[in-house]
């Protein structure tokens, strides 16, 4: 059988609302994802048995721990089949984003798996799988933009009307050479609480009126309390925004903990001198991508 080759899109969270902590530790949420062009590639080659994974991206963890491993031993258990793959991973989604390129990862591998196994798992088994291996999985067996709630894992469409507000807006991602870890911004959201969260009935309350509101822009959405702890310990993330904002008209944002950051573009946008402005606040080595909501 020929290998499969599955794009791996990025994600961006443009509402979130993290609503207050859990019982188990975990965090409840209320947000609008939506995947977008830009991503990995993944190549998946089929073995007669037993999976390994390699990557072009140094430094990048490619043992078990990898979640493109893990999804194959989850899928493998859950399915019962016993063939096997190689995975080949073009990795272009920055690490320690908030972009959801691991996440991403694991869903496309599931997704390949399956096709080599004759579809034994259905669209709902696959969804339930892709719970178990983390918050941000679900999202990605969806297309277009989507509501999350719980941890993540509860995951519905957001209306057609709506949807068609955001699918094919123009966005910039941009991110620094320093990563955020997701354990340590929301270890600081339950060190504030309860003032750092958004309660759950005014989260509902302002995704509504936006989804309601039959001509108001994606930029009348963005919202984001995780960047209150991001934006305290790493000064260079509002700074940049503010400069944005300032000598570009943007309305930018964190995506999900960060420490990438996206804005909206109009079409005539001057992306390469929005991009030398970030690379001057930011340095040369800064992320920055164009790329459009699916």
């Amino acid at each position: 059988m020929s290998p499969i080759i599955l794009q791996s899109p990025a994600k961006l969270n443009l509402f979130l609302a993290i609503t207050g902590r859990r019982s188990d530790g975990f965090h409840d949420l209320v947000s609008v994802a939506a995947p977008v062009e830009f991503g990995d590639t993944l190549t998946v080659e089929p073995r007669l048995v037993g999976f390994s994974l390699e990557c072009n991206a140094p430094g990048l963890e490619i043992d078990d721990t990898n979640l493109v491993l893990r999804a194959a031993r989850a899928f493998a258990a859950a399915s019962g089949w016993t063939g096997g793959a190689h995975f080949s991973l073009t990795k272009r989604i920055p690490v320690g984003a908030g972009l959801g390129g691991g996440s991403s990862n694991a869903v496309a591998a599931l997704l390949a798996l399956n096709q080599l196994a004759g579809g034994s798992l259905s669209r709902d088994g696959l969804i339930t799988l892709s719970a178990k291996l983390g918050s941000d999985c679900p999202l990605f067996l969806h297309e277009g933009p989507v509501i999350m709630r719980g941890r993540g894992e509860s995951v519905v469409p957001l209306p057609p009307q709506a949807a068609d507000r955001l699918r094919g807006r123009r966005v910039l991602i941009f991110k620094p050479s320093f990563g955020i870890s997701t354990v340590w911004a929301y270890r600081q959201m339950a060190a504030g609480a309860p003032a750092a969260y958004l309660s759950a009935i005014e989260a509902e309350t302002r995704l509504d009126a936006w989804i309601d509101h039959a001509s108001a822009r994606g930029e009348e959405l963005l919202y984001n309390n995780m960047e209150g702890p991001a934006f305290t310990k790493y000064i260079a993330l509002p700074v940049a925004l503010d400069c944005l904002r300032a000598e570009f008209d943007l309305a930018p944002r964190m995506s999900g903990s960060g420490s990438a950051c996206f804005a909206f573009l109009p079409e005539n946008a001057p992306t390469a001198a929005i991009t030398a402005r970030i690379r001057e606040l930011w340095g040369a080595d800064a992320f920055v991508t164009d790329t459009r909501l699916l």
